[in-house]
């Protein structure tokens, strides 16, 4: 299938290669999915730096106790080592903070958002033989542990604490004012986790204008996954635009203007419209 964007040249090249790659893999590995994010936000991260972060992972999941019981006996351990040993928690600051929401500075922080913090719980756990996976929550990523039937919470976010059923509704509460949806409880899917890390991103940007580069980067890697929101590559014709490149900017809101027709003819001539006037401002 051909890509939707010519590739970048060079290092940003390669780890993009290797992030499509992982996210369509049969089992895409959610910790190397998140470094690659990294690395491709911090230059400075080399693939010695992407398999010192897999060392500590392993690491920290080696200090877990073998084996210590039930789903809530492995959210108690998790919050003692992580939480209570290793300091793991997040502060209203992390969120003014892009390091948040990437896993290699989260790991030398031990600071983060919820969603990275839970990544970091998930993937000790998992490597420690857990049953674990994450829980998204309207607003706020946690981790469950076990089945439906036997589901215990914990909220990485507040180093670990194992949640209620009452602590799990004021979270939804609070960010939706509606009433918690069993359905809500389910496994998150790993590529839905990384795809919902690149919002954040997005959304820190977002407020930076000035940092486009960063806003353009996310979209682009949304964009590799096999599944996303296709209002992206609107997204991406905007950025483009914004950064100067009109000629790019305009042959993307073109195509994506011939996938909107086919719905809203009127909204693919408004684009067709936005390409007319990025071109004209080569002139």
């Amino acid at each position: 299938m051909r890509p939707p964007f010519p590739p970048p040249s060079g290092r940003s090249a390669e780890l993009r290669r290797r992030f499509a790659e992982e996210a369509r893999a049969e089992r895409p590995d959610l910790s190397t999915l998140c470094l690659l994010v990294g690395a491709q936000a911090d230059g400075t991260l080399d693939d010695d730096g992407l398999d010192g972060a897999q060392a500590e992972l392993d690491r920290l999941a080696g200090l877990l106790p073998y084996r210590p019981g039930g789903p809530r006996a492995w959210a108690v351990a998790l919050r003692e080592l992580l939480g209570e040993r290793y300091g793991f928690h997040g502060t209203p600051g992390d969120y003014r903070r892009l390091e948040s929401s990437l896993l290699h500075h989260v790991l030398r922080r031990r600071r983060g958002l919820p969603i990275l913090l839970s990544v970091v719980w998930m993937e000790v756990a998992r490597r420690a033989g857990a049953p674990v996976y994450g829980v998204a929550l309207p607003g706020h990523f946690v981790v469950g542990f076990g089945t439906a039937g036997e589901q215990v919470l914990a909220d990485p976010f507040d180093g670990g604490r194992v949640l209620t059923g009452a602590d799990a509704e004021l979270l939804v509460v609070g960010a939706t004012g509606a009433p918690l949806d069993p359905a809500l409880l389910t496994p998150a899917d790993p590529l839905d986790v990384v795809l919902r890390i690149l919002n954040n991103v997005r959304a820190w940007a977002a407020a930076r204008p000035e940092r486009s580069d960063v806003s353009l980067w996310a979209v682009e890697l949304s964009l590799l996954l096999p599944s996303h929101p296709a209002r992206l590559r609107y997204e991406r014709a905007q950025l483009l635009v914004q950064r100067g490149d009109f000629t790019a900017g305009a042959a993307e809101l073109e195509a994506y203007a011939e996938i909107v027709a086919v719905v809203d003819e009127p909204a693919a001539e408004r684009m067709r419209g936005q390409a007319r006037a990025a071109r004209a401002m080569l002139n």
